[in-house]
């Protein structure tokens, strides 16, 4: 099997791309776990209210997300769906952007699109630009002097 090594510039943009994963997986994974078990009082915000039930389905896809940016890519299994969850968390924070700029909350909506344009950023780095391998980690193997 054929083993590739990463040029030093595709080393430097997936040592970035690791670090956004990271920092994006635990802002979801807070984010969705707190729509998950916060009593529904505290789940409405100012603005526009949306079901109750809505913001348990957005919880667990945030949850999901975060899960889906680092797991597959820490165990090399099925690794191309941290492009999909990057992509998928891109339309939630879409979403969050439109509805914070509709409630009237102007400054309130940097927030949701920093993060979407984070979350664009690794759909796009793991799909062309240094995916995620799959497979068992290499170990260089010694061999014995002639």
């Amino acid at each position: 099997m054929p083993t590739t090594t990463l040029t030093r510039s595709e080393r430097k943009i997936n040592a970035v791309l690791w670090t956004i994963q990271v920092l994006l997986a635990l802002l979801f994974l807070f984010a969705g776990g707190m729509k998950l078990v916060a009593p529904p009082e505290l789940l409405k915000g100012p603005g526009i209210q949306f079901p109750v039930l809505f913001l348990r389905f957005i919880g667990v896809c945030e949850f999901a997300g975060g899960l889906g940016l680092i797991l597959p890519g820490l165990l090399r299994i099925r690794t191309g769906l941290t492009p999909l969850a990057a992509a998928g968390l891109v339309v939630i924070m879409t979403g969050a952007t439109v509805t914070t700029l509709v409630a009237g909350m102007g400054a309130g909506a940097a927030v949701p699109f920093v993060v979407g344009i984070l979350a664009a950023s690794v759909a796009y780095g793991r799909t062309r630009r240094v995916p995620l391998r799959t497979g068992p980690r290499r170990r260089a193997v010694l061999q014995p002097a002639a």
